[in-house]
This record gives C-alpha cells, sequence and structure tokens, in this order.
C-alpha cells in the first residue's frame, strides 16, 4: 500500500469518527463499559492464577523412612526416589529436624513436644516435590510402594480439592471474558452498523466505479481501531488506579503471606497491553462485521 492511500484511509476512518460524534460515543460507551468489566475479571483471574501456582509450588510429597532402615538402605532409597522422571527435587530430613519443625508449627504448644528430643519417636523422611504439582498424586503412589518407606503423606484430599477448584476458577474466569468479549463486538458491530446505513449508497457508488473492498473496508478499518482505543482509556485507567491501590491499601494482603497479589510493575503495563489490545480488536471486527454485506454489490 502506498504511503499516500493509508494517509488518506487514516484521514477519513478519523474523519468518519469525527463525523458520527453520537455514533462515537456510543460505540466508545459500549467498548468502555465490557473493558472495565473485562479488566475487572482479567485482573483477578490473573491474580487467581498466580495465588493458584504459589500454592501448587508448595504442595510437597513427605516420605517417611522405616526406623530400622539402615544408612545404605537410605542412600539407595534416596537414589531410587531421584529415578523418577517427574521428580523435581529430593531433600533429607532427619527425625530431629522433623521434631523441630513440629514444635516450630505448634508455637507454644510445642513445647510439650521438647520432651522427646532424648528419645525422638519420629521418622527420618524425604521432602519431595513433583516437577508438574499436578503429578504429585502419581510420584506419591510411586514412592509408597517401594521399599523402606513406611508411610506417605502430601494431603490427598486438601490438594486434590485445591487442584480442582483452580481448574474452574480459570475455566469459569476465561468463558466470563470470552463472553464479554463478544458482547461488546455484537454491540459495537450493531452500532457502527447504523452509520454506515447512512453511507449504503456511498459504499454502492464507490463498488461501481471499481473501488476495491479492501479500499471501501480500510477507512471502516481505521475507525473501529479508533473506537477501540477511545474505549480502553477509561478502563485502563480505572484498572490501574484501582489495582494500585488494593496493592498498596489492602490489609489482608499484608496479613496473610500466602494470600501475595502480582507486584503492580510490571503487571500493570501488561494489563493495559492486554485491555489495550482487546479494545483494538472489538473496534476492528466489529466494524469489518458491519460492513462486510454492504461489499457485496
Amino acid at each position: 500500500m502506498k504511503f499516500s492511500t493509508l494517509k488518506r484511509h487514516l484521514k477519513e476512518g478519523a474523519k468518519n469518527t469525527w463525523r458520527n460524534s453520537w455514533m462515537t460515543i456510543a460505540s466508545v460507551g459500549a467498548v468502555t463499559t465490557t473493558l472495565i468489566l473485562v479488566g475487572i475479571f482479567l485482573v483477578l483471574m490473573l491474580n487467581l492464577n498466580h495465588i493458584a501456582g504459589e500454592l501448587e509450588e508448595d504442595v510437597q510429597i513427605k516420605a517417611l523412612i522405616e526406623l530400622t532402615t539402615e544408612q545404605a538402605a537410605v542412600d539407595q532409597l534416596e537414589e531410587n526416589i531421584k529415578s523418577i522422571n517427574q521428580v523435581a527435587s529430593v531433600e533429607f530430613q532427619t527425625k530431629d529436624e522433623e521434631l523441630d519443625n513440629l514444635i516450630d508449627s505448634l508455637g507454644e504448644q510445642g513445647q510439650a513436644w521438647s520432651l522427646y528430643e532424648q528419645d525422638n519417636p519420629l521418622n527420618d523422611a524425604f521432602i519431595v516435590k513433583a516437577a508438574n504439582p499436578q503429578e504429585t498424586g502419581q510420584v506419591a503412589q510411586q514412592i509408597s510402594e517401594m521399599e523402606h518407606v513406611y508411610e506417605v503423606n502430601y494431603g490427598q484430599d486438601y490438594v486434590d480439592n485445591l487442584f480442582a477448584f483452580n481448574e474452574y476458577a480459570r475455566n469459569i474466569g476465561l468463558a466470563l471474558i470470552l463472553a464479554l468479549v463478544f458482547t461488546a463486538i455484537f454491540l459495537i458491530s450493531n452500532t457502527i452498523k447504523i452509520t454506515i446505513l447512512a453511507r449504503k449508497k456511498e459504499i454502492g457508488i464507490m463498488k461501481l466505479v471499481g473501488a476495491t473492498n479492501s479500499f471501501i473496508r480500510w477507512p471502516f478499518f481505521i475507525e473501529g481501531m479508533l473506537l477501540g482505543i477511545l474505549g480502553s482509556i477509561i478502563p485502563i485507567s480505572i484498572i490501574l488506579s484501582g489495582y494500585y491501590y488494593l496493592s498498596q491499601n489492602v490489609i489482608m494482603i499484608q496479613e496473610f503471606s500466602f494470600v501475595e497479589i502480582l507486584p503492580f510493575h510490571p503487571f500493570a503495563w501488561q494489563v493495559s497491553g492486554l485491555i489495550l489490545g482487546i479494545g483494538v480488536s472489538i473496534g476492528v471486527w466489529g466494524s469489518l462485521m458491519s460492513v462486510r454485506k454492504f461489499l457485496k454489490v
């Protein structure tokens, strides 16, 4: 495409946006309203995925070793666990370390366990992490079948419920975002269609004198893109302001270390880019869908 032609398309698209000011306001309003909702769900979903991922990364398997196991057998057991393809890391923990961890985790009540420091009843253990948290159950099953393993714990009910919840939350969030995007496309395509109806004769004349479909379509492409950009400004401002306030002032986030939202930088710019990209896509697609049927002369 020649630069002069591109310049003409840009000028024509901008002129159409200004010429049909009321329709522009309606279209931008539709995009803005939808993108605010999309942005909120997007922020929630991305942070939920982040928190869920952090929780999944903390999932670990504790393989208790039989009390009578010799050191050579313990070393061999460690090698056998490391040989499992899905295993990411293996850490040996003595029964004294197990007792210290138990005392620390129970706080003041844990002091009662100090009486067992001289005669520790706990087992040595291997702390195992799977490369893929979703495969924790499979790894635990393989370890439990190995010789000299007394018991395998990984909080099966908690882990299974966590993975199931995360999967449902991700699917529902994605479905809501897609539904909102398609709703916005429908609204903006119908809004722009009204402006195109007033120029139906103009499009027909251009077709009759030999204008190509792409030549006619480009100004509407530019117009839709401008509508998407204009409709993204307010949602980006609202989402960034709200997220900055949330990241700086929510007490819950400060009190519970496991609830750690994504840092403002660079998350804010990533979300801004996504919202802007969705807005432009909505505007362009809505415009192209509206003008398509009028190109058949």
